[in-house]
């Protein structure tokens, strides 16, 4: 076999491949005698089978085993003899000829094809010495901890029947009929719903046109779903319910007390408060990790320019828009809504969608020289938390990732990633400044971490800004 090289422009690379003649037919007679042995056919004995026979019957089913072993043999080859690291993989392209095919699978011609590359650049890593970064932490203070406990206070407060009409903040039980149109609809009916007004669980307007009622009374309801609903069908359709009121309840006086801290498994209100006031510490620590790493990112992102393979920046691309389309298409909005247009809104996210595969690719190319690895225990882990959040098919999910590599990568990426980041953060220059708890998650709303801009598809205008 002999491999020619045709082309190397850029990061692509083509390779012309010729297998003679002679080696296809030793392949496939090599093939054959090792199925002599193996297959049972009438008239013969077993082993007994005569080569010419065997290739009658098998012969063209053989061969192709054979034309796709040397495919995978010149791959292989290729790669090993020029160290290409690939950025996808090979593209192969036969003959068109079908003449030319037949001679092929009946070995009385060579087999020749060509191989397309993509491969990745060659990336110098840089001194991180000179990166110095600003990590923004906040101190947890008792008006976090009280504001928490008030909300997990009036998560569970009870309720107690009232003769009153009903108001703000009162909690009643309905049952209703939905009607579009006249008509009744999937979904639109319910019993014994307890609907609490003022807390906006419902569609906008419904919960506002129960103030006033009393246990025993009926009303009528009109709203409008938003435009954006879950349900395509019924999104920005005005609708009509008929409401029984059932009972009125109104909500007793808050108490935060060791009674509270019991409902919630502590022994204590001080327990509770201390339990309250880690987890706000844990969200803290994240929201700081999130911003410090965004920013390193972004020091990342300044320092490296290199070919990108296009390949990889169309399927990160592809992947980004599709999500803006799907998520406008939701909403109901236009590029016009958001002060832009479809072809400003696609340099954009393909910038982003390049600086993506950049910072991939450098981190990459740094966890693979500091030999950061990924251990098996860590694996499990992350694919036992993944259960976690799908109560009742643990077992389900488990399989799912235990029989599906793919989607064990998909587990495996971020744990590098983020051991990679750590490794540049013990390197850099980290200076800690205190910060308000709304200055530190000011702009949470934007998106997440550099790596992750691609995310922040909900808005084109939003992207603009972060790109």
């Amino acid at each position: 076999m002999q491999a020619t090289q045709t082309l190397s422009e850029g990061l692509k690379r083509e390779f012309k491949v010729v297998v003679p003649a002679a080696d296809l037919e030793t392949k496939l007679t090599g093939e054959l005698a090792g199925l002599k042995d193996r297959v049972r056919i009438n008239g013969f004995r077993p082993g007994k089978v005569p080569l010419t026979h065997l290739r009658r019957l098998y012969g063209r089913a053989v061969m192709a085993d054979v034309v796709q072993n040397a495919v995978n043999d010149a791959n292989r080859q290729i790669v090993a003899e020029h160290s290409l690291k690939l950025a996808q993989e090979p593209q192969v392209t036969f003959p068109e000829n079908k003449d030319e095919i037949e001679a092929v699978m009946e070995a009385k011609a060579d087999l020749a094809f060509t191989v397309a590359l993509e491969v990745l650049p060659q990336i110098e890593i840089k001194d991180f010495s000179g990166i110095e970064l600003t990590k923004e932490v906040a101190e947890i203070g008792d008006a976090e901890v009280d504001e928490a406990l008030e909300r997990m206070a009036k998560q569970n407060r009870s309720f107690s029947p009232k003769d009153d009409a009903a108001e703000n903040g009162d909690r009643l039980t309905v049952d209703f009929v939905g009607n579009i149109d006249g008509e009744a609809f999937e979904g639109g009916s319910a019993e014994d719903i307890k609907v609490e007004i003022g807390s906006n669980s419902f569609i906008p307007g419904f919960e506002e046109q129960l103030v006033g009622a009393r246990a025993g009374e009926d009303r009528t309801v009109n709203v409008s779903f938003p435009e954006n609903y879950l349900a395509p069908n019924l999104a920005g359709k005005a609708a009509t319910f008929a409401v029984k009121v059932k009972a009125v309840e109104a909500p007793d006086a808050l108490k935060i007390d060791d009674e509270l801290a019991k409902g919630f498994g502590m022994e204590s209100l001080d327990k509770l408060k201390d339990a309250v006031r880690e987890a706000i510490g844990r969200d803290f620590a994240a929201q700081s990790r999130r911003k410090l790493k965004r920013i390193l990112l972004d020091a990342l992102d300044e320092q490296y320019t290199f070919d990108l393979p296009p390949s990889l920046v169309e399927q990160e691309f592809a992947g980004v828009w599709n999500q803006v389309e799907a998520e406008m298409k939701q909403s109901g909005k236009t590029f016009a809504d958001e002060d832009t247009t479809e072809e400003e809104a696609r340099a954009e996210y393909r910038r982003i969608a390049e600086r993506r595969v950049r910072l991939g690719l450098v981190l990459a190319e740094i966890g693979e020289k500091a030999d950061v690895k990924i251990t098996d225990d860590e694996v499990t882990q992350a694919v036992i938390e993944r259960a976690r959040q799908f109560p009742g098919q643990e077992k389900a999910v488990w399989d799912y990732y235990r029989k599906n590599p793919q989607a064990l990568a998909e587990i495996r990426a971020p744990i590098f990633e983020e051991k990679v980041v750590d490794h540049v953060l013990g390197q850099v220059k980290v200076t800690e400044k205190t910060v308000s708890r709304e200055a530190l998650f000011s702009d949470d709303e934007d998106g997440e971490a550099g790596a992750d801009e691609g995310k922040k598809a909900k808005k084109a205008s939003k992207s603009k800004k972060k790109a």
